[in-house]
């Protein structure tokens, strides 16, 4: 473990943490918190973010630290398989702080601000062992990754560089913790980095999904001023998917003409997301638009694009329509899915045809589809049911 031996300190010269040990929810002002280490129980003080500084500047006079290594007997069984595990190639000075790391309890994690700190100045790492410990440490699924990657930002010898940012505020960001990745970012522009492409997508990805359009608008509006280059193809795609969260599909169709324009193809899930949104509010004919721009931008459209397109002429009020698009559908040659066949089901319900439903079953059948799935069963229930013929759809479905 750490043996640190300094003198008392004050208030004034406690420690400031550029991340707070409650990361979900950074300190609207100065809290207190007990840190725990073998022989030595302290209170700290951890300032608000806007006022941190770097962990070399905890103390006015530098404290003595001493790397003391494991004894086995201080570790426990699971601990003691965990660190069997560590690679056997990796150096001593990154195993030494990975023992560490998987000994400390959750009780002392508190200390592991310390910890790094100590390690740093006894065993003088390069980036290459930083990156070695975490690489380990996400592999293992180590609930202390991000805690040490956030650390590891802040000393000198990480070498942290604008990819190491995004990549913390991309972690953050699949958790849901959009406010500590905005704290990440102008962390960034605070070490004089500037944020290039990719991390301002990633910033229009986060204000996006955590409903704040106008700062995801305002960051794409950045990218544009960035350099001469346009924005790519990632960059259109999450304020396009930005327009359609905040329901406004026509200004990302929009986008998408500009893309066109330049000849860039948004990915396929980009596509699908606009013709949802189309096909949820019953727009067909802005449905159609986007579909047509799939396949002129060489995209095949597979049964899911071609499930909404139907969905899209049925919320539309226009069966006949539906039933056309599953038609071209097949004369395509896309089998149709479980959706496409309920959908269809149930245009022709509207228009009565019930004769041309068996017909349209009996010839997907032949093509050696699975045509009656749960959906289309229960569209098919439905039907039957109101028209008192129950009986005889068990014998369809029991011979299908």
């Amino acid at each position: 473990m750490i043996s640190l031996s300094a003198s008392s300190f004050s208030e004034k010269n406690a420690a400031q943490f550029k991340f707070s040990r409650a990361a979900h929810h950074p300190p609207p002002s100065a809290r207190f918190f007990s840190l725990s280490l073998p022989l030595h129980r302290r209170w700290i003080r951890a300032e608000p973010l806007s006022t941190a500084r770097h962990p070399s500047e905890l103390f006015e006079e530098a404290p003595s630290f001493k790397w003391v290594d494991l004894n086995e007997p201080e570790t426990s069984r699971e601990q003691a398989a965990a660190i069997a595990e560590l690679p056997p190639k990796m150096t001593k000075r990154c195993r030494a702080l990975m023992k560490q790391i998987i000994c400390l309890s959750s009780e002392n994690a508190g200390g592991l601000p310390l910890l790094l700190s100590a390690w740093a100045k006894a065993m003088k790492p390069r980036r290459a062992d930083w990156l070695s410990v975490l690489k380990e440490l996400e592999t293992s699924d180590n609930p202390l990754f991000l805690q040490v990657f956030q650390l590891a930002l802040l000393e000198d010898s990480f070498e942290a560089n604008a990819r190491d940012y995004t990549k913390i505020m991309g972690f953050l960001g699949r958790t849901g913790r959009f406010h500590d990745a905005e704290t990440v970012f102008l962390a960034m522009q605070g070490r004089d980095l500037v944020p290039d492409q990719v991390a301002m997508t990633l910033m229009v990805n986060l204000y996006s999904k955590a409903g704040k359009f106008d700062l995801a608008k305002e960051a794409f509006e950045k990218i544009r001023l960035l350099t001469d280059d346009n924005p790519d193809k990632r960059a259109y795609g999450a304020m396009i998917m930005a327009y359609v969260r905040a329901g406004m599909a026509e200004e990302g169709e929009m986008l998408l003409r500009e893309m066109d324009s330049r000849e860039i193809s948004a990915c396929r899930e980009v596509y699908k997301a606009l013709l949802r949104a189309y096909a949820m509010a019953g727009d067909c004919d802005g449905a159609q638009r986007v579909f047509d721009a799939v396949q002129l931008a060489g995209v095949v459209p597979d049964a899911r694009l071609c499930a909404l397109l139907i969905h899209a002429y049925a919320a539309a009020g226009r069966p006949a329509a539906a039933v056309s698009a599953l038609e071209n559908m097949r004369a395509a040659g896309v089998q149709p899915n479980d959706k496409c066949v309920a959908l269809t089901v149930a245009a022709l319900r509207e228009l009565g045809r019930l004769d041309r439903a068996m017909t349209l079953l009996a010839d997907l059948e032949k093509d050696g589809g699975d045509v009656i799935g749960r959906e289309t069963s229960a569209a098919l229930a439905s039907w039957f049911g109101q028209l008192g013929l129950s009986d005889e759809l068990s014998g369809i479905l029991g011979s299908s």
